[in-house]
């Protein structure tokens, strides 16, 4: 697939340049905006609960000491059964907590692509010059981009899951610093969200009113952008996913 986009047209170079350069309006300081913002992703399917916040001095909100996902991780225990798509719950959290973060759990409705910047932004290039119906994604100023696309699925056997080299927990991010894959018990934060350091933020690049896609409709060309930017070959032979399936 890759050898398909072997060149750089110059349709691709300007899409490239207005996909580094925009960023979407998002909540403005009477927090309307950001309310906005989560009851779209809300109606979009996605179940969210609030997360913490940026704290003075690179901290988290949570206090914990040595917090090691500052404003990344949700406030309960509970998030996977607290997260809800119900317009007047999620009204009541954004008004009550003006400050927080919030996430929303994968592995229900939708799964999470979650792509190192660089190798995410030319597989956004090489999809949309594709014609590829793409679904939302979410830039993370910590240097990922995150492709929001159907779930695997929660099947009710559970002999018919099986699990991916690829998925990825809160526990095991730092194993794969490349494509991470978030399905169930896992989680991200959903746009609009503060990370800690000044100006730094979780936004839409492309917004929660695409519809989310089949996540094997993505996979090889993030694939093949995580490898060359990575410096290897893509190893579709042994995949951990079925990408012809």
């Amino acid at each position: 697939m890759s050898a398909t986009f072997g060149g750089r047209t110059g349709r691709q170079g300007k899409l490239s340049s207005w996909l580094r350069g925009r960023r979407p309006q998002e909540a403005p300081d009477d927090g309307s905006g950001r309310e906005a913002l989560l009851l779209a992703a809300a109606e979009a399917g996605l179940p969210i609960a609030p997360a913490a916040h940026p704290a003075p001095g690179y901290r988290c909100s949570c206090d914990r000491v040595g917090c090691p996902t500052p404003a990344r991780h949700p406030v309960s225990f509970a998030w996977q059964t607290q997260s809800t798509t119900d317009r007047a719950q999620i009204e009541r959290w954004a008004r009550h907590q003006p400050q927080a973060n919030f996430i929303t759990a994968t592995g229900m409705v939708n799964d999470v692509l979650d792509v190192p910047l660089e190798a995410g932004h030319e597989a956004l290039e090489r999809l949309l010059a594709a014609g590829v119906e793409v679904g939302p994604v979410a830039a993370s100023d910590d240097g990922r981009l995150l492709f929001f696309t159907l779930t695997r699925g929660t099947p009710e056997d559970e002999d018919e899951w099986w699990p991916c080299e690829l998925d990825c927990h809160p526990e095991t991010m730092d194993e794969h610093p490349g494509l991470r894959w978030h399905c169930r018990g896992s989680y991200v934060l959903v746009p609009p969200a503060q990370l800690p350091g000044e100006n730094k933020s979780v936004h839409w690049v492309r917004g929660p009113e695409h519809p989310l896609p089949d996540p094997l409709t993505l996979l090889e060309t993030l694939t093949d952008a995580c490898a060359r930017h990575a410096g290897a070959e893509p190893d579709h032979a042994n995949s951990a996913w079925p990408l012809g399936r």
